[in-house]
This record gives C-alpha cells, sequence and structure tokens, in this order.
C-alpha cells in the first residue's frame, strides 16, 4: 500500500512540476525513404552487391525550440535492403533488416534548402537466400543531405550514406564486412 501511495504521490508532483515549469512535448517528426545501395566492398562468399532499401524514420526533435538555432533530431529507424546477386542467381540474393539510432544535425531553420549531417548506429539482420539462419551485424553510418521546405505538409529530402557494417564468424578471428554507398530520397512529415 506504501508503494502504491508513494507512485501516486510521485507521479502527481511530476505533473505538477511539468505544468509549473512549462515543459513542452518535443515535435516529432516521420520519415519514409527509399533509394539504392551500391556495395563498394563485401566479404562475404556470395557477391550481391547492389540493391533497393526502403526505410521509416521516427524522430524527436532534441534542441533549436526557439530562436535561431538550428533543430536536432534523435530517431529510431527501421530499414528493410534487398541486394541482388551480382550473378543473377536468385538463391544468393540478400536481405538485411536494420534497426537502431540516428542523430541529424540540421545547419539552418526556417530557409527553403536545409543541409543536414547525420549519425547512426544500427542492428542488422542479413539472410542470404538459400542460407539456413541469419546472422547479426554492427552498422555505422554516416550520412549528409538536403531537405527541401516547400510550404506543404510533405517535406521532400535527398541524401547521401556511407556505411560499414562488420558480421562476426563463430570461432574466427576475421568477419565478414559490408562497406555501401546509398542514394536515397524521401518525404518527411
Amino acid at each position: 500500500m506504501k508503494k502504491i501511495l508513494f507512485i501516486l504521490l510521485f507521479s502527481y508532483s511530476i505533473v505538477a512540476f511539468s505544468q509549473e515549469t512549462g515543459v513542452v512535448k518535443a515535435p516529432k517528426q516521420y520519415s519514409v525513404e527509399m533509394g539504392y545501395r551500391y556495395m563498394h566492398k563485401n566479404t562475404f562468399i556470395n557477391q550481391a552487391n547492389t540493391g533497393y532499401t526502403v526505410l521509416f524514420d521516427y524522430a524527436w526533435q532534441l534542441s533549436g525550440f526557439g530562436g535561431d538555432k538550428a533543430p536536432t533530431y534523435l530517431s529510431v529507424p527501421i530499414g528493410y535492403t534487398y541486394l541482388l546477386a551480382d550473378n543473377g542467381n536468385a538463391n544468393e540474393n540478400m536481405r538485411i533488416l536494420s534497426y537502431g539510432w540516428t542523430v541529424r544535425h540540421m545547419f539552418r531553420k526556417g530557409k527553403k534548402h536545409m543541409p543536414f549531417l547525420g549519425y547512426s548506429l544500427l542492428l542488422n539482420q542479413l539472410s542470404i537466400n538459400g542460407t539456413e539462419g541469419q546472422v547479426f551485424g554492427h552498422q555505422t553510418k554516416f550520412d549528409c543531405g538536403v531537405d527541401f521546405v516547400t510550404g506543404k505538409r510533405l517535406r521532400p529530402f535527398v541524401k547521401a550514406e556511407w556505411s560499414m557494417t562488420r558480421y562476426p564468424r563463430l570461432q574466427q578471428d576475421k568477419g565478414d564486412w559490408l562497406y555501401a554507398a546509398e542514394l536515397k530520397a524521401g518525404f518527411r512529415f
């Protein structure tokens, strides 16, 4: 009973404090992007080096709430990539499911063209057609691009990305690596 009373009083004090101090909910932003991926280095046996990717992103604004400061966003992306085998054998195509965290720094505020830089730490689940199981890897990704403010609810953007992903091998000193470059376009709303 004491725990319940403590939780209720604690919750009430948080609500009362937030109303008194004027705590404002962070603006949210959703993004959908699609693009083309080229793997310029792939150490897996099958060479699936080109493919297509789609990603959904849910972001919270962290800074730049007032004044002339440009905003920074923290987001939770989830993406899917389908890579086509170079030899045309559909049994060697690769699929990658990615999820993790992204920080995106905008360099302008309130302009028609707003450039940005982003940094992502993602987990990947890679599977290969015709091969049992999946392997998990760690992806580090850097991106740069431009948001186009059109005055409408949907705000288009384009960006270029570079990433590296390491997939460990059990009982091996070396793991597999994927190095990729991507071009993407999408909308924020």
